[in-house]
């Protein structure tokens, strides 16, 4: 068996290449070590002190004396004096690992004076030729750990006794964990661990990837605290589709599980291992729940007729993208459907209008509650309006967003967040979108609304409402929007994704100069996207009311 003379000179030490300690490799004349945690990386070397540059040698041999002399280390004589030739196969009992399963591993104790196992010895077996060629030793009372002889062309601990393939293999951290496993299901599976921990789980998966494969599933069976975690999502990635599980255990680990036993629980956390899919992936299985739920989803028709032949209403998780060009009717649109929204649900309202304060919002939502453009009165007294103010916010139906010009993207995002999860609204209107924009430090307006458009989609996605947002287009190359020009997704400002992300595009056109009056205040409802049901091109027809400061469908 290859190993380390028990007289190796310690010349100094200095950086592991493989953890990226900066002072944990020891270096021995005929070896290196490095005894970071979950490292342990080992090599027999030559050295030549002659090729050795920038290396303070000395000075090194110092520190690491005094680290030695100090017990950083451990003392030398239990490091690397080992006596292997006289350790058994004995139970652990302080871990509850059966003799049987000792065995299956070749795993060996060594007893101290007082008839206490203080040594563990875990095989490392060379993976061509099946010869012993080293040990991961385990001092019990200094809780230390360090190899004896090669780690090189081993694999996980416990490789040696696998079938190479089959139905499961499970992997662990630790060594005691993978006999803890292994005796849980009567050693009758194939049961491997990490050689250096947690920190080494990529490294190691990779080296062995091919031996993996060759098992139908493989069971992650990794710590349950901070750093199994962190191994795990490492790692997941690495293998093939469906062949992944990932055991979540009750307690922290394997070992614990037995100590307490709990080996029932185990057997039902390890069963229970749910197959990894990469985010965003789902199995057709899994997929009745949402589909489902997605039949409780009710369409709410809109207050216009024409628009819902086209769209057959508007639902939650859609998000709704209204534009035109300036002064078209957007703002007023909005409102009829701020106000339709408190008559046809009983859901509450979040209403984000950015380019006007509260009062304006609110006595135009009351507007459409009393047929009268109460904004432009200017001999309103409170006892008049306080009806119309009663039967819309009054109702503690409205949430308004009280900041009048731009806000940054985080502030608006959370405060859509706050209105869905605190204030329960199931529906959010958002006008408008370029204001947004505005207030971002970059020159880049189209990805500066990539972005937002993106964090939008994902939000109404996520919190399961529904958003109504209002945005511009830019300037036309043809007849000016403002002139009656027909509006085509390619002109919303900016960027593509509004169109992309937007389930339902409506564009307002309206010839503002136009000499008849009927005519200039006619708005034709077009529908520029429909992922709903396809279908596009001139829903209605609405024509604005001076006087009640309503729009009415025209039939």
């Amino acid at each position: 068996m290859q190993t380390y003379r028990t007289d190796s000179k310690l010349i100094g030490k200095g950086p592991c290449d493989q953890c990226g300690s900066s002072d944990a490799l020891a270096i021995y004349d005929d070896h290196v070590h490095c005894f970071s945690a979950g490292c342990g990386y080992h090599k027999m070397v030559n050295y030549d002190p002659e090729k050795t540059t920038g290396l303070n040698i000395d000075k090194l041999r110092n520190e690491v004396q005094c680290d030695l002399d100090n017990g950083w280390f451990g003392k030398r004589s239990e490091m690397f004096t080992e006596k292997v030739d006289t350790a058994v196969c004995a139970a652990i009992s302080d871990r509850k690992i059966t003799q049987e399963t000792c065995k299956k591993y070749n795993v060996k104790v060594n007893y101290d004076v007082s008839g206490e196992i203080d040594t563990h010895y875990y095989p490392y077996k060379d993976l061509d030729t099946g010869e012993d060629i080293g040990f991961k030793v385990r001092k019990v009372k200094l809780k230390s750990f360090h190899y004896s002889g090669g780690v090189e062309n081993v694999g996980f601990f416990g490789q040696a006794t696998c079938k190479g393939s089959g139905k499961f293999i499970t992997i662990t951290e630790g060594e005691l964990d993978a006999l803890a496993v292994s005796q849980m299901f009567d050693n009758r599976w194939d049961v491997v661990s990490l050689r250096g921990g947690a920190g080494a789980a990529v490294r190691e998966v990779k080296e062995q990837l091919e031996f993996l494969e060759n098992y139908e599933n493989v069971v992650l069976c990794f710590d349950n605290d901070k750093a199994g975690q962190t191994a795990i999502d490492a790692v997941k990635d690495i293998f093939s589709p469906n062949k992944l599980k990932i055991c979540k255990l009750p307690l922290k680990d394997a070992c614990d599980m037995l100590q307490d036993n709990k080996v029932k629980a185990f057997q039902e956390a390890w069963w229970g291992s749910k197959t990894y899919q990469p985010d965003g992936i789902v199995a057709g299985v899994d997929t009745w729940e949402a589909i489902t739920g997605k039949i409780k989803v009710k369409s709410i028709a809109y207050p216009w007729t024409g628009l819902n032949g086209y769209t057959k209403g508007f639902r939650p998780f859609e998000l709704v993208t209204i534009t035109s060009g300036s002064g078209m009717g957007k703002s007023q649109m909005v409102r009829e459907m701020e106000h339709y929204l408190l008559q046809s649900t009983e859901d509450n309202i979040g209403v984000i209008a950015l380019e006007e304060d509260i009062s304006r919002t609110a006595l135009g939502i009351m507007s459409v509650e009393a047929d009268c453009p109460l904004h432009l009165e200017e001999e309103l007294d409170a006892e008049t309006v306080k009806p119309y103010w009663d039967s819309t916010l009054g109702t503690g139906r409205f949430y308004l967003f009280d900041h009048w010009g731009s806000t940054s993207e985080d502030n608006l995002l959370s405060r859509i967040r706050f209105m869905a999860k605190a204030l329960d609204c199931k529906w959010i209107i958002l006008d408008h979108l370029s204001i947004v924009v505005s207030s971002q430090e970059t020159d880049d307006e189209r990805r500066a609304i990539d972005a937002i458009m993106t964090k939008l989609r994902s939000l109404v996605q996520e919190l399961g409402v529904g958003l109504f947002l209002v945005s511009h287009l830019k300037r036309s190359t043809g007849k000016a929007h403002e002139d009656g020009g027909r509006i085509s997704l390619s002109e919303l400002r900016g960027s593509q994704a509004i169109a992309q992300l937007s389930d339902i595009v409506v564009g307002l056109e309206r010839d503002q100069q136009d000499e008849d009056e009927e005519k200039r205040n006619t708005t034709t409802v077009r529908v520029l996207k429909n992922r709903y049901t396809g279908l596009t091109g001139v829903a209605c027809r609405l024509q604005y009311n001076r006087h009640t400061g309503r729009l009415a469908e025209m039939v």
